[in-house]
């Protein structure tokens, strides 16, 4: 005779059905309502003539609706030697799994879509998340991160980007305190506005401040690669590359450009009174530890593909821009 050992209805999901054997004891009717896939559906007046059909060779975990029954059940067959676990509480203990297909979503689709799920759910249920834009794996740490649910889970395979998120209660009341990082979200592809945005990042990466720069719309021109990339586009993609700069290199000043003139001239300015370039600028940004992240809608408007960017450059959305600037001091729009 063996002793009935209780498992929490909060790790259902954490059962291992490879080497456990999953036995359901509710009725049929309840099956209907609640199925669960992989176990054992024998009803509770019907033990007696199927108990033999449980496998004896791995541990047993019971279930039912309130935890009543499976709790008589186990106690049955731990007189019978078996290695069994009851379920305490039954399913209604158990978290409940949502689905949130955000697949072929662009940004802020994947993190709203989310959002309204887990307001819908209760405390511990868990949230199975599908997407295929890439930014949404940086965007939904940063949203579990602000929000206070846990990121349970996070990879990728075959273009989608799989996460499971568990929800949790939301942080109460929390004094709000600074990591005195400083957040830049660039906008502008000219060159002057350029140049400052990365002064001023080096500036605070040199006092020890995290940097974030978020590179969005005409901004993100700044990170692409000066060589051409051959990477499939559509024909209004294949357009804007043609029109979009493709480089810091090829960026115009906001003012008195005079058809690259004027960028050639303030180049030449700046070498001479001994100001860094925009490239060394951005070299110097991406030693210091500054973290580049590129607007992933921005880029799929403007027709730019991830493989034309410079090295270190991440993607995220909205949800990154936001975290970044709740955590900083000072958040310039430039």
């Amino acid at each position: 005779m063996s002793e009935v050992k209780n498992f929490s209805a909060k790790d259902f999901y954490k059962i291992d059905l490879k080497n456990s054997t999953l036995l359901d004891v509710r009725e049929p009717s309840e099956v209907l309502v609640r199925p669960v896939n992989g176990a054992i559906q024998i009803p509770f007046f019907e033990l007696s003539k199927r108990i033999d059909s449980i496998p004896k060779d791995k541990p047993v975990y019971v279930f039912c609706t309130t935890g009543d029954r499976s709790e008589q059940v186990a106690e049955i067959l731990a007189d019978r030697d078996f290695d069994v676990y009851n379920v305490e509480g039954g399913l209604n203990a158990v978290p409940k799994a949502h689905f949130v297909d955000a697949k072929n979503l662009s940004c802020p689709g994947p993190i709203v879509k989310v959002d309204e799920v887990v307001r819908d759910a209760l405390v511990g249920d868990e949230i199975q998340v599908e997407a295929t834009e890439k930014a949404f794996a940086l965007d939904v740490k940063t949203w579990c991160e602000r929000t206070g649910n846990e990121l349970k889970s996070l990879n990728e395979k075959d273009g989608v980007i799989y996460a499971t998120i568990i929800k949790r209660n939301a942080p109460v009341a929390e004094k709000r305190e600074f990591e005195h990082a400083k957040t830049f979200v660039v906008f502008s592809g000219d060159l002057d506005k350029a140049i400052a945005s990365f002064i001023m990042a080096n500036g605070a990466a040199a006092m020890g401040r995290p940097v974030t720069m978020f590179f969005t719309f005409w901004g993100v021109s700044l990170l692409r690669r000066p060589e051409k990339v051959r990477v499939k586009k559509s024909f209004i993609g294949k357009m804007f590359s043609l029109m979009l700069p493709r480089g810091s290199k090829k960026l115009g000043l906001s003012r008195m450009n005079f058809g690259g003139l004027g960028a050639k001239m303030i180049r030449a300015v700046m070498k001479q009174n001994g100001v860094s370039s925009l490239e060394e600028l951005i070299e110097s940004a991406r030693q210091k530890g500054v973290k580049f992240v590129a607007c992933q809608m921005s880029m799929e408007l403007m027709g730019i593909a991830p493989e034309e960017l410079i090295d270190g450059v991440e993607l995220g959305g909205v949800a990154t821009m936001l975290g970044s600037t709740e955590k900083s001091d000072l958040t310039y729009f430039i």
